[in-house]
C-alpha cells in the first residue's frame, strides 16, 4: 500500500482533537462553559491560586491568549484575581464556587468522551498510547527548546 498521503499521527492527533471537541463543545455550552477553560479549572484545583503567567506557561497558552480567556471567566464569575502578597504587580487567579460545581459536571462529560473515545482499548494499550504521545510531546517540546 502507498503510504505517501496516509495520514501521519499529527495529522491523525490533530483530527482526533478536532472531533473530541466538536463533540465536547455542545455539551459544554449547556453548563455556560467552554473547552478552553477546563485546563484552567484543572491547573487551579490541582494547584490552587496562580497568577496569569503562571497559568500560560503551565498550560502552553501565550499570554495574550490566556489574558483573554481569563478575562472571559472573570466576567462570566469563574475566576476572581486577587492582589499577590508576594508581588504587587500581579494577581493571583482563584477559581469560584460556581465554577468548582460546573466544573465537576464538566469532568464527568470528560470522562464520557474518553470512555467513547476509548471504546475497545484495553489499559494496557491505553498505558501505550499515553506513553508513546508523551514520548512525542517530549521530542517536539526537545526541538523546539521547551
Amino acid at each position: 500500500m502507498d503510504t505517501q498521503f496516509s495520514p501521519g499521527p499529527g495529522q491523525l492527533i490533530q483530527r482526533m482533537a478536532r472531533m473530541s471537541n466538536r463533540w465536547l463543545e455542545p455539551r459544554l455550552q449547556e453548563m455556560g462553559l467552554a473547552v478552553a477553560q477546563v485546563p484552567v479549572f484543572g491547573a487551579l484545583q490541582q494547584r490552587g491560586p496562580l497568577s496569569q503567567r503562571e497559568l500560560a506557561t503551565l498550560l502552553h497558552v501565550e499570554q495574550p491568549t490566556m489574558a483573554q480567556l481569563l478575562n472571559r471567566m472573570e466576567r462570566d464569575g469563574l475566576i476572581v484575581r486577587k492582589p499577590d502578597p508576594k508581588d504587587g504587580r500581579s494577581s493571583l487567579i482563584s477559581i469560584t464556587l460556581r465554577a468548582l460545581k460546573r466544573s465537576e459536571a464538566a469532568r464527568d462529560v470528560l470522562m464520557e468522551g474518553r470512555q467513547i473515545s476509548l471504546q475497545g482499548f484495553t489499559k494496557a494499550e491505553v498505558d501505550t498510547l499515553q506513553q508513546l504521545l508523551q514520548r512525542m510531546v517530549d521530542n517536539m517540546e526537545e526541538e523546539l527548546g521547551k
